[in-house]
């Protein structure tokens, strides 16, 4: 122990410093938290999802395959129905999404009957080859996002649908 005296002045003066600097961490804290809590969690992006489709009656031909998975919004959950279309090409799948890249309407496999064997967007009259890739003149500019799949126990699993560069 120090043998001089606190006064008054530095007591309170330390206090307030010690009160204040107390509440300051309490209020940075969450803030911090909120800045570095995405960081350090883990991503799910590679996480694949089941679907009801076998691999092996996978045609030349789109398929439309629904798949359902449970999303988490903070403290909610809830189980949400996604759809692909799905092919063979060769040996390789290939599972597009039905999302319009124009303004997010859904496209059908072969539903106009002016231009068969294409993806069509009724809304705007978008058009989508097979593969996926925008036709030139039509609203969309960019191609169908696509899945990654796996397969497993002779059954189709998805992930995540990503945008595609243009070829």
């Amino acid at each position: 122990m120090s043998k001089e005296r606190v006064s008054r002045r530095q007591f309170l003066n330390y206090t307030l410093t010690g009160v204040g600097g107390f509440m300051a961490a309490g209020m940075l804290m969450p803030m911090v938290r909120f800045a570095v809590d995405p960081v350090l969690k883990g991503e799910a992006a590679g996480d694949f999802i089941a679907t009801k489709q076998k691999v092996s009656e996978l045609t030349d031909e789109p398929v439309r395959v629904d798949f359902t998975f449970k999303q988490k919004d903070a403290w909610y959950e809830s189980e949400v129905t996604n759809t692909a279309w799905v092919y063979k090409d060769g040996d390789k799948i290939v599972a597009l999404s039905p999302i319009c890249k124009h303004l997010g309407c859904t496209v059908g496999w072969n539903t106009n009957k002016e231009h068969p064997n294409q993806f069509f967007c009724p809304c705007h009259y978008g058009r989508y080859e097979k593969d996926g890739t925008n036709i030139p003149g039509t609203p969309p500019l960019a191609p169908l996002d696509e899945y990654p799949y796996k397969e497993k126990g002779g059954f189709l699993y998805l992930g995540k649908a990503e945008p595609r560069k243009e070829a």
